[in-house]
């Protein structure tokens, strides 16, 4: 199991990360999936806008990258570190993958599917059960996206545009 040490080490470094990804438009969300030693086998940053890809979630892509790099696609006894708390799409695929921890900064109680709006985590359908915590750095995450999205608000407003308005930074 990760230490409390290592969590906290690399879950600053994913908000880092997720401040830099906000900065490019990106909702700032960032993950890394950690093996039992807390050696990271896959990270993943939110690309969807980037990518013109719906399935461009930090989670899925650090999914992703570490199946290639060990060569499986079970990781029972790892740890996956995100930003957000994880959406149902990106829960199910956590539950698919096998994750053995899941550990969250800021919730979601709109989207999330660890617990914020629902859980599919302990659902009677899941076939594999996890260790979900959240709120770790959590008030510095919520803040964060709360800054990202104000000035979306904010960018969309002056261009008088929808959707496609990118904050400025």
């Amino acid at each position: 199991m990760v230490s409390d040490a290592v969590n906290l080490l690399w879950m600053d470094r994913l908000l880092r990360l997720a401040e830099a990804v906000g900065a490019r438009g990106e909702i700032p969300v960032a993950a890394a999936l950690l093996d039992e030693a807390g050696r990271c086998l896959g990270w993943g940053s939110n690309r969807r806008h980037r990518g013109a890809d719906p399935l461009g979630h930090a989670e899925l892509l650090a999914l992703r990258r570490a199946a290639s790099v060990r060569g499986d696609w079970r990781f029972n006894g790892c740890t996956l570190l995100v930003t957000l708390e994880p959406c149902p799409m990106c829960a199910g695929a956590l539950i698919q993958a096998r994750v053995g921890t899941v550990i969250y900064a800021a919730p979601d109680p709109k989207r999330g599917a660890l617990g914020g709006s629902l859980d599919l985590s302990s659902h009677p359908s899941a076939h594999h059960h996890m260790v979900v915590k959240g709120g770790l750095r959590g008030e510095r995450a919520g803040e964060q996206l709360e800054a990202w999205f104000r000035r979306r608000r904010l960018a969309r407003q002056r261009s008088g545009s929808g959707e496609d308005a990118r904050p400025q930074s």
